[in-house]
């Protein structure tokens, strides 16, 4: 198990989004911190003796050297559960319209940390599991009608394994207890309808299976000269203004697909623009409804 230490240095050195900080020597690789009084979010990418340096997720115009350094002890992950289909996120998963809301400023803000799944939203949980059930890694537990196009399935968390003590039905915001696992080490574990996951760390497969499937585009050019399969892979390369960014957004707009995640990494602020106003007002065919209701949007523009 990993021992957390939550550590406080004092920043040596700034060149654009690097930060060196100084008496960081607890610190680990990969810890995420708040760097300067502004509290700014950043990631520790290597360390060398007591000097961390510092990937600083945003703008560092105005950092001092002096200023303090925090760690949180815990490395950069995500909020997995109830809440992630239609909403729109920052590259650090900050919720864009609650960021909004909270700051009352049409731009990003520094400094602001905002949980990823809200708090106060209630999900109607229904189980699928009974009480004494022996139950592992990867089972479902029971589901949440996310929207009106995603059953979520509640899964039984990594590295828990035991004997369901407990199970409710019933209205429940991501952080309260849903069920309890009793451990074969004695712990009663107290799961909750959301998952904290390091990025870093990839998820656990039972198996891989091997594409087969066409995945239908929309596009016909695409489909008929470079077809691709479900679970397979695809890239377009070309240079400037060539339409890269314009076959991302007719595939993710009209593909066969469950659930799109879309990934604005790089895009110029106008085509992440036209993204984020034109996919709510877009129709799925096959269900009638808008296809946020399958979307995940994320937005790293430059």
């Amino acid at each position: 198990m990993r021992r957390i230490v939550v550590t406080q240095g004092k920043i040596s050195k700034i060149s654009g989004p690097l930060v060196v900080a100084s008496g960081m020597q607890e610190a680990n690789i990969q810890d995420i911190c708040q760097v300067g009084h502004l509290g700014l979010i950043g990631e520790i990418i290597e360390m060398r003796r007591d000097q961390a340096s510092i990937q600083v997720y945003e703008e560092t115009s105005g950092l001092a050297p002096g200023e303090p350094v925090v760690t949180t002890g815990h490395p950069l992950s995500v909020e997995l559960g109830p809440g992630l289909i239609s909403e729109m996120f920052d590259g650090i998963q900050r919720p864009l319209e609650r960021f909004k809301r909270q700051t009352g400023n049409d731009f990003l803000i520094r400094g602001v940390d905002i949980l990823s799944l809200d708090r106060e939203k209630k999900w109607s949980f229904v189980p699928s599991l009974e009480v004494g059930q022996a139950v592992s890694a990867g089972d479902i537990l029971g589901t949440v009608a996310e929207t009106k196009l995603i059953e979520h399935q509640i899964m039984v968390p990594y590295g828990i394994s035991g004997r369901l003590q407990s199970i409710q039905a019933g209205d429940f915001t991501v952080a309260e207890t849903v069920y309890e696992i009793a451990l074969e080490s004695g712990e009663v574990y107290q799961g909750t309808l959301m998952q904290k996951w390091p990025v870093r760390k990839a998820r656990p497969v039972a198996k891989r299976l091997i594409p087969s499937e066409p995945l239908i585009t929309g596009q016909r050019v695409i489909d008929t000269f470079f077809p691709v399969t479900k679970g397979g892979a695809a890239a377009v390369p070309g240079p400037f203004g060539a339409g890269k960014t314009v076959v991302q957004h007719q595939v993710a707009k009209f593909a066969n697909v469950d659930i799109v995640i879309y990934v604005g990494c790089g895009e110029r602020g106008n085509e992440m623009t036209d993204v984020l106003n034109e996919f709510p007002e877009l129709i799925d065919p096959n269900t009638g409804e808008s296809i946020m209701q399958r979307t995940v949007l994320i937005a790293i523009v430059v």
